[in-house]
Order: structure tokens, then sequence, then C-alpha cells
């Protein structure tokens, strides 16, 4: 599965980090990414000049994340849940990964990573069709096995709401100020066997029995266009560390 999530899963933008940086408004000189796969988002930060720690609780994602990062990332091999950090860091961030962590004590125990008034970032995005009728062949297709792909929000935001998860719980957060939302527009073309690929990593397919993943994965396959056009927004969102 790192394999896969190195070869399909997108990178980001330096956008991305331009809009951090600039969030900050101070000097930020070290960084902890929580969840970091094979590194995609770690990249872009580093980078930067920043001083990355890179955390990640599945090992053989975080050996396929050292290959491609520079040697002054720092590597973890562990749970956000698990973290005992004897530093406190500048920047926390997290690319779609967050859904992944526990919701209780969420919030403290990364506000408690942070230095005052240090900054958090989580960002990421779905991949969608741009061809409404690509993307209705694609519901058709995987319907046996599964009705939606989306991610839903963890707590229950409608998507048609002006401020999406985790924003609203960050709002909702004691221990978190000066919250914002931000979209980076984003198109891409992908082969059909390369966007495929992608949804073999996407959670809701991950949680089906292999036998059915194979099946929903080939069904789409054999309805798709060659190439196939994508909407890659990423979203972000900001936050900053008020006690």
């Amino acid at each position: 599965m790192a394999e896969a999530y190195e070869r399909f899963r997108p990178g980001y933008p330096a956008e991305l980090v331009d809009l951090v940086l600039a969030y900050a408004d101070r000097p930020v000189r070290n960084a902890l990414e929580i969840g970091a796969g094979t590194g995609k988002a770690t990249r872009v930060f580093a980078d930067r000049g920043l001083l990355v720690t890179a955390t990640e609780p599945d090992a053989a994602m975080l050996d396929v994340l050292r290959q491609h990062v520079p040697g002054t990332v720092v590597t973890v091999n562990d749970a956000l849940e698990d973290l005992r950090p004897s530093t406190t860091y500048d920047l926390v961030f997290v690319a779609a990964a967050l859904h992944w962590t526990d919701a209780e004590g969420r919030w403290p125990r990364i506000a408690g990573l942070l230095e005052p008034g240090g900054t958090f970032a989580s960002f990421g995005g779905a991949r969608q069709l741009a061809d409404p009728t690509v993307e209705a062949a694609v519901h058709e297709a995987r319907r046996p096995y599964l009705d939606t792909d989306d991610v839903p929000s963890p707590d229950g935001t409608p998507p048609t709401e002006p401020m999406q998860w985790p924003g609203t719980e960050l709002e909702r957060s004691p221990q978190f100020g000066d919250v914002q939302q931000h979209v980076i527009e984003l198109r891409t073309t992908l082969s059909a066997g390369d966007y495929v690929g992608h949804l073999s990593t996407v959670s809701a397919y991950l949680q089906l029995p292999a036998d059915q993943r194979r099946g929903a994965l080939g069904r789409i396959l054999e309805v798709l266009p060659d190439p196939v056009e994508l909407i890659a927004d990423v979203t972000l969102h900001l936050a900053r560390r008020i006690s």
C-alpha cells in the first residue's frame, strides 16, 4: 500500500506553503507533521527550509518517505495519540489524514504540540471527475459495491456550509482562534489507470473486502474515458494556538 500511496497520491503546490507561512506572520523554523504517509506534503515544507519532524504510524510508509525527503527531516513511527514530544513547534500540519486521528482530545493534544501563537494547518481534498456524465457512469458502476466514495464530514457538517470540517471544530475549540479556510483551485489530467490507482488508496475503497474492492475498481475502469479530467482543489484550514 505504501508504494500505491507514493505513486498515486497527489503532491501539493508551493502556493499552499505560501499561504501557511503568510498566515503564521512570524518566523517558522520547525514543524511537526501528523500522519505524513509517504511524505507528499513533507517535501514542499522541507524544501522551504523548515526543519520538519514527520510522524506516521505505518512503518512501511515511513520507509518510502525517507527515500524522497531531505536528510534534515526527522521521522517518528507514531500516531498523534502516542506522541510524547520533548519540544513544541512553530507549526503543526496534517495532509489528508486528520480524519484518522482520535476525535476525543484531538485539539488539546495538538495545541500541546505548538508554541503559544503557533500555527496549525490541515489540508487536503478529493479528486473529483470534472465531467458530470463520466461521474454518473462511475456512480452506476460502483453502486453494487459502494454508494459513494466521499469521506463524510467527521462532525456532520453539510457540504453546503461555508465553513467545512475541521474548521468547524477549530472554531469551537478553546485552544484555537483566528480560524481561516482557503481553497486552492487545481485541475489535472490522469490516465484512467492512474485514476483508478488513486481510488485504490481512498479510505472508502480500502474499507471494502478485497474481492469487493477489486470488483468496484474493475467496473469503474471499464466505464472511464482515457484520459480523465479532474477537479483537484485543495482546501486549507488554518488556526492559531491561543491557550
